[in-house]
């Protein structure tokens, strides 16, 4: 039998493997692994985990998001029913005052043409007794006076139907 260099090659493998077996390398080695594979899952199994946490979040953050505009537009749409019956309001208050200074108005016309109408029926009967008493003064006929005074009551009349009409 030869020895040659692939021999020793050989024996000084089986050596180095019986070595390793020898000072447990392999097993340390599959130690160490196992430790780095199971690292690996767990930090997998928590980001998982913060996966699942982070949709809950974001899921209840949707629903309150779509809560919030539901409420925001309901009362926008509230706010517009109360906008338009305040306005709606606010000109029936507008006519309805409108309509009172109106009437109120043509009330105080109305008093202010009789108080005028009765001050002039109230001058008319001063001028006309102050006529009649002048006439009676200066008049010496019975006649004459009878005369003029019917002429002035019926101008008196006259002047007063057309101050009433």
């Amino acid at each position: 039998m030869v020895i040659d260099a692939t021999f020793w090659v050989a024996i000084s493998f089986l050596i180095f493997i019986g070595a390793l077996v020898y000072l447990k390398i392999p097993q340390k080695i599959n130690e160490l692994l196992n430790k780095l594979i199971l690292d690996i899952k767990n930090e997998i199994d928590e980001s998982e985990k913060l996966r699942q946490e982070a949709k809950v979040l974001l899921d209840n953050a949707q629903n309150k998001l779509d809560t919030a505009q539901t409420v925001s537009n309901d009362i926008l749409q509230q706010a517009k029913k109360d906008s338009d019956h305040l306005i709606i309001e606010m000109n029936d208050k507008f006519h309805k005052s409108s309509e009172i200074k109106k009437s109120l108005a043509e009330n105080k016309i109305s008093q202010m043409k009789e108080a005028a109408l009765k001050e002039i029926k109230d001058v008319s009967i001063k001028i006309a007794v102050d006529s009649v008493k002048k006439i009676i003064n200066t008049s010496v006929d019975k006649s004459k006076l009878d005369g003029l005074f019917e002429k002035n009551l019926e101008e008196t009349k006259i002047a007063l139907k057309k101050i009433s009409s």
